[in-house]
């Protein structure tokens, strides 16, 4: 995971024309589809605007020159957090649905848990949605790099002070990974793992208990050694991160209204396949 945060990083400063675009212009690009496939009805029908959605993701991914073999490894470490709130959602009633049907019940001693056929299509749903919005958040940050996103940020008009915070917080995001990899050789000398059998249960578990202590002790102190240098360096309550203003290019304007006429076209299309799906229905 540690060298996971280095490699992010290292990708993110290529040199192909995704990573030179403007960082204002994705971002304007993957709030405008995450808005889009949030706003999409609750119909079987999401995952053909999901597929659509899904064809700028794909081309910008190819024309950065990145192999797919990344984007499935960074989508396998986000999934299990999505999938812990979509798998959960189908032993529940959804009260989206005017009706229930239940596919299962598994009877247990106090109580009997059971999966509903209308909140297993939400899941699916949810899926759809999920994969959609995490492809492009990968691909916004695997082409764009922090400081570039926060300075594409405090243009598209975030508070200065979040700029300032979120900015602190990614550069000794990295200073705190360092400690980590230093623990980490600490072990690897000393030729302890915390997974040898070999060794007593209470004796590894005192040995990383020990270890996470002086990990913690050890980050206090670089904050407070980085805080006092910048105090020396004027660094106080009216200290902001300073952006100059950058106007885009015709280029770029064409870039954030191509990327908006789809985003509404997706939604339109979305909207009508929807209602035809529901008249064929009906009728």
């Amino acid at each position: 995971m540690i060298e996971e945060i280095y490699a992010i990083e290292t990708l993110a400063m290529g040199t192909t024309w995704v990573h030179r675009l403007d960082a204002r212009l994705k971002i304007i690009l993957v709030f405008a589809i995450i808005i889009v496939m949030v706003s999409c009805p609750i119909r079987p029908e999401v995952w053909i605007s999901g597929l659509i959605a899904m064809i700028p993701c794909a081309v910008l991914w190819l024309s950065a020159k990145f192999p797919l073999g990344t984007y499935a490894r960074r989508l396998f470490l986000i999934l299990p957090f999505g999938l812990f709130v979509i798998v959960f959602q189908v032993f529940y009633p959804n009260q989206l649905f005017e009706s229930v049907t239940i596919l299962y019940s598994l009877p247990l001693v106090f109580f009997s848990i059971s999966i509903y056929a209308e909140s297993l299509l939400f899941a699916q749903i949810l899926l759809v949605k999920f994969l959609v919005c995490i492809s492009y958040i990968i691909l916004l940050s695997s082409t764009t790099t922090m400081q570039d996103l926060l300075i594409g940020g405090r243009r598209l008009g975030l508070p200065a002070e979040m700029t300032l915070v979120i900015g602190l917080m990614v550069r000794y995001l990295f200073v705190a990974a360092g400690m980590f990899q230093r623990v980490q050789n600490m072990f690897l000398v000393r030729f302890f793992s915390p997974l040898a059998t070999h060794l007593p249960y209470r004796y590894r578990l005192s040995v990383l208990a020990y270890a996470t202590g002086t990990l913690f002790l050890r980050s206090y102190e670089q904050g407070e050694r980085v805080y006092m240098s910048m105090l020396c360096r004027g660094y106080g309550k009216d200290s902001y991160l300073h952006v100059s203003n950058k106007p885009f290019t015709k280029q770029e304007w064409m870039f954030v209204v191509c990327s908006l006429v789809f985003c509404i076209g997706v939604m339109v299309l979305q909207f009508i396949g929807t209602e035809i799906m529901y008249t064929m229905n009906f009728a």
